[in-house]
């Protein structure tokens, strides 16, 4: 598998399309489209931690569904970050840099993972959703310019 510079992971959100859809186009938040936008103008390669798929690349097609780790327990959520770590083993690249583009809940079992795979940076840590929202508009727009 190749090496990349950086890799994004952006996390899912509850807005979907009620139709099967290559993933970045499932996801229909203000949030998602934003994140979206902030990973292709910095060009990195990215793929989205799903509540219910694990470890998806956004040209994967996909149902819609309903579930969040927000309403998991954490016996579930340490399951559902071993599955993302094997899918991440077996689907995604090594990169020198990671960003991750999600809440605490999806982070929480698998930095330690990530720090072994390459330099994480968690850049909206702490950013309530309004000010994720002008993070990442204000980053693309500073992407777009170079």
């Amino acid at each position: 598998m190749e090496r990349v510079e950086t890799i994004c992971l952006v996390s899912c959100v509850g807005g979907k399309r009620a139709i099967p859809s290559p993933a970045r186009d499932l996801y229909q938040s203000t949030w998602f489209t934003k994140a979206r936008k902030y990973v292709d103008a910095i060009g990195c390669h990215w793929f989205i931690l799903s509540a219910g798929h694990g470890l998806i690349h956004p040209d994967d097609v996909i149902p819609p569904y309903e579930q969040t780790l927000n309403r998991m327990g954490v016996v579930e959520r340490r399951n559902w970050a071993h599955m993302v770590r094997h899918q991440m083993d077996e689907r995604m690249p090594d990169a020198m840099n990671i960003v991750v583009l999600a809440g605490e809940r999806y982070r929480q079992f698998l930095m330690g993972y990530l720090r072994r795979r390459g330099t994480v940076a968690v850049p909206m840590e702490g950013l309530q959703i309004g000010k994720q929202l002008s993070w990442l508009a204000q980053h693309t727009n500073h992407a777009q310019a170079r």
